[in-house]
């Protein structure tokens, strides 16, 4: 009998295909779809590095430790990942061509060496000999001369050259302070090359000695799967330099593949190989570009000259639960206020902040950080609470992958201001999206906390959909206060009545949820589960879901990724649907719903149905109690399951296709239409008369006279 059960590693490969499909879609303007190649390259490096790169360390070291879902062990699933990665890789070189091909007819153009004229071959060489040559580092690697360390995701032309003693290799770093797309002196087209095609070209002026045999463009992909809690919790040392010296470590770690254009020749392969301990079905021949991030500069040069290659502006609006020209903190004392990126703006949350910051009632301001933007007006805004004298709590994890550094770069700006800084308890990744504002206000307490599915990020905010809810609800804040409280003192909360807290008492809650709707479809009535995910992974749960679908319940699910789960199985399955959407912006929410009409439970998480989130990280759950909130998320997750443009239903084989509309139904793309949504209620909001703010003069004097007392202890404090 066929399990509902599929491989996590083949699951992510299935979704990235599906973003593939993005760079195919003629239906797509010509340089998203060139976005869409590069997304589809940075999703396949990333997950080279970490997945691939933790079965890889298991192959080493346990080889029987099966996958819990399918049986495979790490080797077979690592031979499974590298036959399915061979069979897409047309896909992206047609994707590239093609696209490149459409943009040649508007006068953009990825020129061939082999066909540029003499005119334009003098000008590379020139342009070779003065601006690359002088600064590029050459090496040989012979007998006598060791193999030189190759970067991860760097670029390097690698000759084969004559030897009468064995195999000889010719590297170069293709990169530097040079710019990796050189134009040609074309004023009417923009037409270019590569420096690493350049180089490659003239790389027999560098081993002019040498007879060249074969030369190829590689770029090699390394493990960077370290173990991020080796020594972290020695308490001798320091946390910050612990986390610097491992991600050293990170960046030498073992190669899992190897790309390649042109043509190095079978003993050349051979040696390059043997030298980077790589076997023949870790090597990846391409004939499109090995990284693809070049094309931004191309969006950049053409953006203006031609719109009709993009998707059309949208510009994140006000919020409809927001009242325009009135401070934040007022609005949500009086009722709820739910934030729906990127449609609306990040803008009143960042509002939120600062007035908090500036309040003379605000106590405290307590914060969870996993990632935020380069130029963060979060932090900005966390700082300048701390300066007026706040108590600004900050709990900084310095383990969220690939941004380990700026992290650490923040906590230490963010201690410098006065913030306490904490990191998350030991062997568990603070994940949660949540703040919490504490006033005093006369001799009652009040609670503003937020919770939300995506990071404090103003740049994602305009690319990734999420929510933030933002309440003040007293029994969410006490419950808030209680998880801070844990956390300052390393640990996870223990249980909550309101809030979902993993790992302690997220996947239990759910659990209990899923037996609610079970024992109401044994009692003949209606059982419903509505999810919406970026991945579904967690054995338990899924295993739960599916007893759910045998006995009657109905579970709509939207997965963006991964998806372990495999809808539509006669007698497991059957009463599961599963649709993914692809499209310009990254689903990125997560929406929790148990039950129908009065039964009915709404919450918004930033935890996936993940084992590494259900039970081995910090994440929060938070119930939606706002009548008007509840039904306008209802009203999203609806849109969701009927979008019949950009979604894809999963077949009961684990495969995925588009959903084709019927003849005479309404074609509806879900982010097309809450962006439409969105700018109708800003619209409307601005033909209303905007409500003035009302400060008095008193409550001004007092927190100006406050501000300068704050910062000149603060200045003498850093003396």
């Amino acid at each position: 009998m066929k399990k509902a059960l599929d491989n996590r590693e083949l699951s992510w490969l299935k979704f990235n295909g599906r973003v593939l499909e993005e760079a195919t879609d003629t239906s797509v303007p010509l340089c998203e779809r060139l976005l869409f190649c590069q997304i589809f390259q940075s999703n396949l490096d990333e997950f080279f590095m970490i997945r691939a790169g933790s079965l890889y360390d298991r192959t080493l070291i346990d080889n029987r430790n099966v996958d819990n879902k399918t049986g495979m062990t790490p080797a077979e699933q690592l031979r499974a990942i590298y036959k399915k990665v061979h069979e897409m890789i047309p896909t992206v070189e047609t994707a590239y061509a093609d696209t490149m091909s459409h943009l040649d007819a508007a006068g953009v153009e990825h020129v061939e060496l082999a066909k540029i004229t003499d005119r334009e071959e003098e000008y590379l060489h020139a342009y070779f000999n003065s601006e690359i040559r002088p600064i590029i580092s050459p090496q040989v690697v012979d007998k006598r001369h060791p193999f030189p360390f190759l970067s991860n995701k760097a670029i390097y032309a690698v000759t084969h050259l004559e030897s009468k003693n064995g195999v000889k290799l010719g590297i170069i770093p293709a990169g530097g302070s040079f710019p990796r797309m050189i134009i040609l002196p074309d004023k009417s087209r923009l037409r270019f090359v590569l420096a690493e095609d350049v180089i490659l070209r003239y790389c027999s002026d560098v081993f002019e000695n040498y007879k060249i045999l074969g030369k190829a463009v590689i770029r090699i992909t390394r493990n960077a799967d370290i173990n991020l809690e080796e020594g972290l919790y020695d308490r001798d040392a320091d946390y910050r330099r612990v986390m610097e010296e491992l991600l050293k470590k990170r960046r030498k770690l073992s190669p899992v593949r190897l790309e390649l254009y042109g043509n190095l020749g079978a003993e050349g392969i051979k040696h390059l190989c043997r030298n980077l301990d790589l076997t023949e079905e870790k090597i990846f021949f391409t004939a499109a570009p090995l990284d693809l991030s070049f094309i931004f500069t191309i969006r950049n040069r053409i953006e203006r000259a031609h719109p009709e290659f993009f998707y059309d502006p949208q510009t994140p609006q006000r919020p409809r639960d927001v009242i325009h020209g009135m401070p934040l903190l007022p609005q949500v004392l009086k009722h709820d206020v739910l934030l729906s990126y990127p449609y609306e703006s990040i803008r009143p949350f960042i509002g939120l902040l600062n007035e908090a910051g500036n309040d003379p009632e605000v106590i405290s301001i307590k914060i969870t950080l996993y990632r935020v933007a380069s130029n963060s007006k979060v932090i900005e805004a966390l700082i300048s609470a701390a300066e007026n004298g706040k108590e600004v709590f900050v709990l900084v994890e310095l383990r969220a992958r690939f941004d380990e550094e700026n992290n650490i770069e923040w906590s230490r700006r963010l201690e410098r201001a006065g913030c306490k800084v904490m990191y998350g308890p030991e062997g568990l990744k603070v994940h949660s999206k949540l703040l919490l504002i504490t006033r005093k206000n006369g001799r009652e307490l009040q609670y503003i906390t937020q919770i939300g599915t995506g990071n404090y990020n103003e740049k994602t905010s305009e690319l990734y959909t999420d929510l933030s809810l933002i309440t003040a609800d007293s029994r969410i804040g006490l419950e808030a206060g209680v998880v801070f409280n844990a956390l300052s003192l390393g640990n996870p909360v223990e249980n909550c009545k309101y809030l979902m807290a993993a790992p302690k008492s997220l996947q239990n809650k759910v659990i209990e949820l899923i037996d609610r709707e079970i024992a109401e479809a044994q009692s003949g009535r209606e059982g419903y589960i509505g999810l919406k995910l970026n991945s579904v992974t967690d054995k338990t749960l899924i295993n739960k879901l599916i007893e759910a679908s045998a006995a009657g319940v109905k579970v709509d699910m939207v997965v963006r990724g991964i998806c372990c789960l495999i809808a539509g199985i006669e007698g497991q399955s059957e009463n599961i649907t599963v649709r993914s959407i692809v499209g310009r912006y990254l689903e990125h929410s997560r929406i929790y719903i148990f039950g129908c009409s009065e039964r009915q439970k709404v919450y918004i998480s930033s935890a996936d149905f993940m084992t590494r989130n259900t039970l081995r990280r910090v994440e929060i759950a938070a119930p939606v109690h706002s009548p008007e909130l509840r039904e306008r998320i209802l009203e999203m997750f609806d849109i969701l399951m009927r979008d019949n443009v950009k979604a894809r239903i999963q077949a009961p084989d684990g495969t995925y296709h588009k959903v084709q509309p019927g003849e005479h139904e309404k074609r509806i793309c879900a982010q097309e239409y809450f962006a439409r949504e969105a700018k109708r209620f800003a619209e409307e909001a601005s033909l209303k008369k905007p409500v003035p703010v009302k400060v008095t003069a008193v409550k001004k004097v007092k927190l100006q006279k406050k501000s300068r007392r704050n910062v000149i202890k603060l200045r003498a404090r850093r003396k």
